[in-house]
């Protein structure tokens, strides 16, 4: 029989995947790997020999530990585990798997619980930034009841709190890697940004499209993959990326005018060979971003609040995702929150071959 390693599987955001403490998973990089493959039930599209959802957005590991930060009380690793692929990345970050963190620590008694609300501060491994969660904490346990709602998953939840900050350029060294707002490659304008999720952003009419497409319907147009991929291949050195091939960064972002009322703009975001069912959470703090960014290919789309204070709803497949930018004096954007939740599913013992 496998050696049993403790897991808790937990939904964070639109995202599901394994919490595990570092302290448990072997500490040589390719063994862990393995593990987690072999757990995930990867390479296989329908995942069957594992705990996979046959998706990106279910396929995916969070790895936590105490910190020795000062200003951090855990350190958080994401792990992208490749469906399809026998691959394990550490490219990028995870804003909704992000959010089960904060409980998980606690949970872990990684963080001691306060009455009320527990804030626990979060350095993000993968793009060396820091976050803050704040998680409701009522009689000194978790709380996963509430009332809050995140567009992409029924039903309603408590809510986690969570701020971002200094998070421009985390991943390519810059907010704008290029150097330029808006830059022309095989004749789409793009706009190449990184304020904690490197994403590149086209116009969905620029390939025939109205933005408005369902997920199946852009899944399934090969000609429109193939065309995404191409660019994003040829983009990944100017945005200090290198060879991007077997990177799940940068995704891939379609942009259009917002449809709903309260929209800022409407998104499809492929992450980057899937079109994603909703948005990332610090993909959508990219977008919002660039839609402050004269010049940007989101400036042109966008419909911004009068008030500067109030959330831009960045509408994708599931609804929209409010995020909350706040500005320096210059006009900078130096800090951004979102409300997310987190659920937990399960907590014991999983097994790999």
């Amino acid at each position: 029989m496998s050696e049993a390693i403790r897991c808790m599987w937990m939904r964070g955001g639109t995202s599901k995947g394994g919490y595990f403490l570092a302290a448990d998973l072997p500490a040589d990089t390719a063994a862990r790997d393995q593990l987690l493959l072999s757990i995930m039930g990867s390479p296989d599209p329908v995942q069957i020999d594992g705990l996979g959802g046959a998706d990106p957005l279910t396929s995916k590991v969070a790895v936590v530990k105490p910190s020795t930060r000062p200003d951090a009380d855990v350190d958080y690793l994401f792990l992208q585990v490749f469906v399809d692929q026998p691959v394990v990345t550490d490219a990028q970050n995870c804003g909704n798997i992000l959010s089960g963190v904060g409980p998980f620590a606690i949970e872990r008694g990684l963080v001691r619980a306060r009455e009320g609300e527990t804030d626990v501060r979060i350095f993000m491994e993968n793009t060396g930034q820091l976050a803050t969660a704040r998680v409701q904490t009522p009689g000194g346990r978790v709380a996963y009841a509430g009332a809050a709602t995140v567009d992409g998953v029924p039903g309603t939840a408590a809510p986690v709190f969570i701020t971002f900050a200094d998070t421009a350029g985390a991943s390519c060294g810059a907010l704008l890697p290029t150097g330029n707002p808006r830059d022309e490659i095989q004749g789409k304008a793009v706009t190449c940004i990184d304020n904690g999720m490197p994403v590149v952003l086209l116009r969905a009419a620029d390939f025939g499209l109205t933005g408005n497409e369902d997920r199946a319907t852009l899944e399934s147009n090969r000609r429109l993959r193939d065309e995404l991929e191409s660019i994003r291949l040829a983009l990944g050195e100017r945005m200090n990326l290198g060879d991007v091939s077997q990177k799940s960064v940068p995704k891939m972002c379609l942009l259009s005018a917002p449809t709903g009322a309260e929209g800022t703009v409407n998104t499809r975001t492929f992450i980057p060979h899937r079109c994603h069912a909703s948005i990332g959470v610090l993909g959508a703090v990219s977008v919002a971003t660039a839609c402050a960014i004269r010049g940007s290919v989101a400036a042109d789309l966008a419909r911004l609040p009068a008030d500067p204070e109030a959330p831009l709803q960045i509408e994708h497949p599931s609804g929209q995702m409010a995020v909350v930018l706040r500005h320096d004096q210059d006009g900078r954007v130096v800090e951004a929150a979102i409300v997310r939740t987190a659920r937990k599913l399960f907590d014991g013992d999983v097994f790999s071959h």
